[in-house]
């Protein structure tokens, strides 16, 4: 891209903003781990934005309103100066030699700065100039370690030698090895690597001896800010290396004499913008600017109290109204914990003596320390008159224990809540050893009996203060497609996930294919139910492509440019089908029999482009498929033939001499932007005949025996297809020489099932009762096939469908409204409005245990919300004060006072209701009573 750079004098700042706009999309797409984006100040950046006439905070993600040259001369919006990013760091004569150029710690990406992929950056510096260059490399990231985000700020570690007490601060990647940090240590200390080992120093404690130098520090669940011991050996031999093994037995006490020189580590500055940045681009501006560096401004001590103050002054009030500081980008977690610290029933049992309830022998719980971390923050929370807390021993507990929260990145708030719950169960656990409890079978008991069965056995593995007050338990019924076969299960569940269906229909675009030449890949958009089948697709995608009569839909799902699988069962559901899938359908012939798919496989030789070297034959662009019968007798040469005619639309006709044509005119069908043109309007196609001529291709088929053979010779040979498979592999080999003969580019960017992007101005949703949510998550619906259901009638695995109904509600439930969509490679957020009732949420008919006469009655009392796109947004908490009845709205360590009807916002992402239990209200005729509280809790 550097080559091709534009000098700026010769662009407009309209074209200026097309040029970075092209560059940017065309690197988004392409990202991958070890790429190199770049930071650059949010000033600047807004500067440009409103020199080039864009005012939305993204490039890459939309706004192009645009006005005319007399905006520019009115409006004085002169060319930016040269890039000055020097507020991002911290002044040069503060430098570290270890640590080079440090960015701010307070820094808020969307606020401060944005993320710019390498090629964005280099043509602004070609046009502007400046500095200084802040690279950051692409990780892959995530509990599947497949999310590419930006370690916008690599670990902080603290090195300290023993025996000298020497110490000093370096900057590494998590993604580095143990190895790597042995050697950066090494080098700083003039130390030789059988001189020395390392120790993780968490805690300043020995926790254990980084020896597996092969291991990533991120792999060793090495956290921000930790220490590193380097441990100088006594002897420089290596003889004395088995002494730090021996020393792991001391149980994190260091009983050598060298260790009484060590001083004790100095309170480093509090990270505030902590590890990564998810976003891949630009990012926008949030309301996380709102309280991130107001208090978090110079090094801190976890106790202080000087922090300044919150909105509501708390001296000698009423409890509960004392905030959170952000530890950067932690308000994911301080709005999760202001929910459940505000949940009566927890604030009255950690405010108690719990620890006797503690199971310090659990092996699926934190050895207690969850809890323990807990109900200490909870009861900080809960002191009267306090200023904000810092959380900053809990955070260090939950990094240990969940290392997916670790370093100071956005997470989702709803999972840290749900790992919360779980973990807070697990280490509060009444039950010591958990009995082993066979499930029997209903034959044909009442359900009634069957529920009271599974939670009791529930009830005798799992008792806790969060069993009693959030856990409830749902029916779920499976129905075999095959035989019938119905199976009913009652299962526990400590929150619900409702989806948010703000529509029922969406957009699908499939690129249809053909297999007799007759015309070009057409990208096709249609629209179909959202809860439909593969069925709806195929015949919205057939009227739209006007399939002939004699002619079907072949429906694949493509990754990595193989087929992935064929979606040959109409009633297969789309939702498997996601966003980010790419589906293509092939026309084929309706009248075949027995037939078999030849899968036609492009590959091209990548080089290496520094030595260009040959790297192999990798597989590019999209498969193509002609089907073939079995019964037919199939030579070498009917294969090229096939090969040739799928990719006749594709020749260049000017590669071809004038004795290779044919003396009719030819036109190859060249439009694939629209799906109104079918396969008959094109002209003549290419006589294949002539096309054969020209050359044999490179192809090679893979036998049953998982050889390659060579098809360009021995034309005769028939070739023998596999009685049990249902497709035969060829793959093409395209070298220069043949892709100057075929355009092969109409194989490649294959387009995505649907194509996120924020629009210049957010469409607004219909709102979307929260009944309706729950009618969503309570519906049948087939299971999806990584979901299939074992029929013990058939004996086979099934894709049965699946109905749920609630039965046993809890004092507290929890309700997750899903905004966030997750795909393979990316994460999206629904803005929809639900309208949730604040009083008398009533589930009665939601209920299939109807032995109760009273109304199931709850009212909210607390809620997370977010606001904001994915990279940079902010939650806060809502809370009713039970005992003053007011709502507060809790923003970090903000804390303000807000009206009820305030309350509702599309912004609320997980809802916290609690029973009614002052009144009973009578189902049969809506009478209120005073009959006491519902007892379904007591059939616990």
């Amino acid at each position: 891209m550097a080559e091709t750079s534009i000098c700026n004098s010769e662009l407009a700042p309209e074209e200026e903003r097309l040029v970075i706009k092209d560059i940017s999309m065309a690197a988004e797409a392409q990202s991958k781990e070890g790429d190199t984006f770049y930071l650059i100040t949010q000033r600047w950046w807004q500067l440009w934005l409103d020199y080039v006439n864009q005012d939305q905070a993204s490039i890459t993600n939309g706004g192009s309103s645009l006005y005319g040259s007399e905006y520019y001369e009115s409006a004085g919006l002169n060319r930016p100066p040269g890039i000055d990013n020097s507020d991002l760091i911290y002044d040069a004569a503060l430098e570290d030699s270890n640590m080079g150029m440090e960015l701010h710690d307070t820094l808020v990406e969307g606020r401060d700065y944005i993320l710019l992929p390498q090629v964005v950056w280099k043509q602004l510096f070609v046009w502007y100039g400046g500095g200084p260059m802040l690279a950051r490399k692409v990780i892959n990231s995530g509990l599947s370690q497949m999310e590419l985000s930006v370690e916008v700020y690599p670990l902080r570690l603290q090195l300290l030698v023993m025996p000298k007490g020497d110490r000093t601060t370096i900057r590494i990647s998590k993604k580095e090895t143990i190895g790597e940090l042995h050697k950066r240590a090494c080098e700083i200390f003039y130390l030789t690597l059988e001189q020395v080992c390392i120790w993780d120093y968490y805690g300043h404690r020995k926790h254990a001896l980084m020896n597996d130098m092969d291991k990533t520090l991120d792999d060793a669940n090495i956290q921000m800010d930790q220490d590193i011991l380097v441990e100088v050996l006594a002897d420089s031999n290596g003889t004395a290396f088995g002494g730090c093994m021996s020393s792991v037995q001391d149980n994190g006490s260091a009983e050598k004499e060298s260790t009484s020189v060590l001083l004790e580590p100095c309170k480093s500055s509090l990270s505030i913008a902590g590890g990564l940045s998810a976003s891949k681009g630009v990012s926008r501006s949030c309301s996380s600017e709102l309280s991130q560096s107001q208090y978090l401004t110079s090094p801190v001590r976890e106790m202080d109290s000087s922090y300044g103050v919150s909105n509501i002054i708390t001296r000698g009030a009423s409890g509960g109204l004392t905030g959170l500081l952000n530890l950067g980008n932690t308000c994911f977690m301080n709005s999760a914990i202001q929910c459940l610290v505000h949940t009566p029933e927890f604030a009255r049992y950690f405010r108690e003596d719990y620890h006797q309830e503690i199971n310090w022998q659990n092996p699926l719980g934190m050895v207690g320390e969850l809890a323990l971390a807990f109900g200490e923050l909870l009861r900080k929370l809960w002191a009267p008159g306090r200023m904000p807390v810092a959380p900053r021993p809990f955070k260090a507990k939950l990094a240990r224990f969940a290392p997916q929260f670790s370093g100071y990145n956005q997470h989702d708030s709803q999972e840290l809540l749900a790992f919360l719950l779980d973990g807070l169960h697990e280490d509060l656990n009444r039950v010591k050893h958990k009995p082993y409890i066979k499930s029997r079978d209903a034959d044909g008991r009442p359900d009634e009996e069957i529920a009271d069965e599974y939670w009791a056995n529930h009830i005798a593995r799992n008792d806790s203060i969060i069993v009693d007050v959030c856990q409830g338990q749902y029916k779920s019924t499976l129905v075999c497609p095959v035989c019938g076969k119905i199976s009913v299960t009652f299962d526990p569940f400590m929150y619900l996930s409702l989806p948010l269906q703000s529509t029922t229909t969406r957009t699908m675009t499939v690129t249809v294919f053909t297999c007799d030449g007759s015309a070009l890949p057409t990208p096709c958009t249609v629209t179909v139910p959202k809860q439909g089948r593969c069925r709806d697709l195929i015949q919205a995608v057939s009227s739209a492509c006007f399939l002939k009569n004699n002619e079907k839909l072949l429906l694949a799902e493509i990754r990595s440019h193989l087929i992935h699988r064929f979606l040959e069962d109409p009633l297969i559901s789309l939702s498997i089908i996601k966003d980010d899938d790419h589906l293509a359908a092939y026309k084929i012939p309706k009248f075949i029999k027995n037939t078999i798919f030849l899968q036609l496989i492009h590959r091209r030789e990548e080089q290496e482009s520094s030595a260009q070297t040959a790297l192999g034959w990798k597989p590019y662009g999209t498969p193509l498929v002609s089907p073939i019968s079995h019964d037919d007798v199939i030579t070498r040469g009917d294969v090229q033939e096939i090969v040739h005619t799928m990719l006749s639309p594709m020749l260049r006709t000017e590669s071809l001499g004038p004795s290779d044509l044919p003396d009719t005119s030819i036109s190859v069908a060249t439009s694939h932007a629209a799906c109104d043109i079918s396969s008959e309007a094109g002209t003549d196609s290419i006589d294949t005949d002539k096309i054969c001529s020209v050359a044999k291709l490179p192809l090679q088929l893979v036998d049953e025996n998982n050889a390659c053979i060579d098809l360009s010779t021995g034309e005769e040979k028939v070739i023998k297809l596999s009685s049990s498979s249902t497709s035969i592999l060829v793959f093409i080999d395209w070298s220069k020489k043949h892709l100057e003969k075929y355009d092969t580019h109409y194989l490649e960017n294959l387009p995505e099932v649907f194509k996120y992007g924020p629009v210049t101005k957010k469409a607004r949703n219909e709102p979307l009762s929260l009944y309706t949510c729950l009618e969503a998550f309570l519906r049948e619906e087939p299971l999806v096939p990584e979901d299939m259901w074992y029929c013990p009638q058939c004996k086979e695995r099934r894709q049965a469908s699946k109905k749920l109904d609630l039965w046993r509600l809890p004092e507290v439930l929890v309700i997750h409204l899903k905004r966030f969509s997750y795909s393979r490679s990316m994460k999206h957020k629904l803005e929809t409005f639900v309208n949730f009732p604040i009083h008398d949420f009533d589930l009665t008919d939601y209920v299939a245990h109807k032995n109760s006469s009273r109304r199931q009655l709850y009212e909210l009392y607390a809620l997370t919300n977010h606001y904001g796109g994915m990279g940079s947004g902010h939650y806060t908490a809502h809370i009713k004060l039970l005992d003053e009845n007011r709502w507060y709205n809790f923003d970090d360590s903000h804390i303000s006072h807000i009206n009820e009807e305030d309350v509702k916002s599309a912004a609320a992402y997980v809802l916290f209701y609690r029973r009614v239990k002052s009144e009973d209200v009578s189902v049969s005729n809506g009478a209120q009573s005073c009959a006491g509280p519902d007892n379904i809790s007591s059939q616990k």
